[in-house]
């Protein structure tokens, strides 16, 4: 491979990332976001076979649960139809489905589990740095 051409996937990968994390919210497709950097459907799959460990939508769902985790827990609140509007979800039954795939409880489950999983995890650290 040409060093061009590996400095241009590799920026193509960096640059899908960057769209990913900043415009997760809204409906992004391999299709769109390709256009949207002046590229190929196909050479953008190529920079993430060649740079990512994920593909893109792997990728997108990712950075989307992510936020989702962090909004059930931090802003109990906001109802879990919500969140999934926030992620970039239409519609609450999707989510809840690739967020079960992910973390393997409802987000309602996880929600409720979060407290007794941080005081869990508050507990261990205190007791390893008592045991030194």
């Amino acid at each position: 491979m040409r060093s061009g051409t590996f400095d241009t996937r590799h920026r193509l990968y960096l640059l899908a990332r960057v769209v990913i994390a900043r415009h997760y919210r809204q409906p992004l497709t391999l299709v769109g976001v390709a256009e949207a950097l002046s590229s190929s459907p196909r050479q953008l799959q190529r920079a993430y076979a060649q740079f990512g460990e994920t593909t893109f939508e792997e990728d997108l769902r990712a950075r989307r649960m992510s936020v989702a985790a962090e909004l059930l827990i931090e802003q109990r609140a906001i109802p879990v139809r919500d969140v999934a509007r926030l992620v970039g979800y239409r519609q609450a039954p999707h989510f809840a489905t690739a967020f079960r795939r992910c973390y393997g409880l409802s987000p309602a489950d996880f929600r409720e589990q979060a407290p007794r999983r941080e005081r869990k995890r508050k507990t261990e650290s205190t007791s390893v740095a008592v045991g030194r």
